[in-house]
């Protein structure tokens, strides 16, 4: 991907560059540009104070190199400038990148994590290459030799095409064209794992404080693992019995019930949280993480009580830059841990873990007769085609027909 910008002899600069939003909106922030159609090119008053204001906002892209970097020719005034994209050779300014891209357009953590996980891959497959020409023949590539090599998933395919389409598209610049070669892993239809409600009652069971009660509200609510452990004090509404789930797949919200008989329990588990809250203002901390910037627009939020995880870890954490100690919601490892040990003491066959909670949520409420939009909303699906896998309890099946072994006499 090459900018050029170079003199007109006509007091003006021709800025001509490749489709990309981030680059077109660059040149758009400068001003008294204006587009020729005819040049198919940006028209910018030859003056220093022009041409340094693009060229900072070039550098700003982190496409580019520094303004004042030894790759970026000039000719004098007129003459010319002509730069090239910074080549990504090393790893730490690759990830940078990649962080910066993510963080401007809105991924989550473990997206950036996967992605990342994934272009390294990338990379070091085609090691020998320079990753600014990596396009759609070394992406064909690499995702048939995921597809062909055994034990590897139809979604792990498509994670990795996710990751290298963003790689190729916002981070290197590269438009990627027709991928229709690439052998693609067929996905295959499963019925999800699902528990009795027996079941699910010697599971919770063999749970102790607080795993018992997220896994109980796991399957009293459908909440997703990730979306209970994030679950913040303002986000229960015990007056109106709801949940607000925030940001939740998909960065939507939405609005679940909270089960009437978990309110006591809560209660306790809400008062010993507020204990250990007090006790941290009194020490000095008691700071949680704000999303995105409003720590920064109320520095008060992050003491205050509505803004407390639901289910804060045990020990505090320590930032080392600021040397502010607070803390964070439990880590979803350990309450997988624990629903693992309970599944095996409690003598159940079935693969089940903390997702299983939601799959027997949404079949007990299609058993207890309720529509198919209300599961899906109560789910947070985008498409009630998601939902419509739970309706295979409906449908009997083999349990549905009796068996003609059964009206023989041996």
């Amino acid at each position: 991907m090459t900018v050029s910008i170079r003199g007109s002899g006509s007091a003006s600069l021709v800025v001509t560059v490749p489709y990309h939003p981030v680059l077109v909106a660059a040149v758009r922030s400068v001003p008294d540009r204006k587009w020729n159609p005819t040049q198919k090119a940006w028209l910018l008053p030859d003056t220093a104070a022009h041409g340094e204001a693009l060229l900072q906002a070039l550098w700003q892209c982190k496409l580019f190199a520094h303004p004042r970097a030894s790759n970026i020719q000039t000719s004098g005034r007129s003459g010319g400038i002509h730069t090239s994209t910074r080549p990504l050779a090393d790893k730490a300014e690759l990830y940078a990148r990649i962080h910066d891209r993510i963080v401007a357009l809105h991924y989550s953590r473990r997206t950036e994590q996967a992605y990342k996980n994934w272009i390294d891959r990338f990379l070091q497959y085609f090691r020998q290459q320079n990753p600014e020409t990596l396009a759609e023949e070394e992406i064909n590539q690499f995702l048939t030799g995921l597809a062909v090599r055994p034990n590897v998933s139809a979604s792990t395919q498509n994670q990795a095409l996710a990751a290298l389409l963003f790689f190729c598209r916002h981070v290197t610049g590269k438009e990627i064209g027709k991928l229709g070669t690439v052998i693609r892993a067929r996905r295959p239809e499963r019925l999800p794992v699902v528990l009795t409600r027996e079941e699910v009652r010697a599971v919770l069971s063999q749970l102790v404080q607080p795993y018992r009660l997220m896994a109980a509200l796991m399957s009293g609510t459908g909440l997703r693992l990730m979306e209970c452990l994030c679950l913040r004090i303002q986000d229960i509404d015990t007056e109106k019995s709801e949940i607000l789930v925030h940001n939740a797949k998909g960065a939507k919200d939405r609005v679940t019930m909270l089960p009437s008989s978990l309110s006591g329990d809560l209660h306790k588990h809400l008062e010993h949280v507020r204990a250990i809250h007090r006790a941290d203002l009194a020490a000095g901390w008691g700071q949680v993480a704000l999303p995105e910037a409003l720590e920064r627009k109320c520095p008060n939020a992050p003491t205050e009580w509505r803004w407390q995880w639901v289910f804060p870890q045990k020990s505090r954490w320590k930032n080392a830059q600021t040397v502010k100690e607070g803390r964070h919601h439990v880590d979803p490892s350990l309450v997988q841990r624990a629903m693992k040990e309970a599944v095996n003491r409690s003598g159940i066959t079935k693969r089940a873990g903390c997702h299983t909670l939601r799959h027997s949520f949404a079949t007990h409420l299609i058993e207890a007769g309720y529509d198919i939009r209300t599961v899906q909303a109560l789910l947070g699906h985008k498409d009630v085609k998601t939902t419509m896998i739970y309706t295979h309890v409906l449908n009997r099946g083999p349990s549905g027909v009796r068996s003609p072994v059964d009206s023989l006499t041996i």
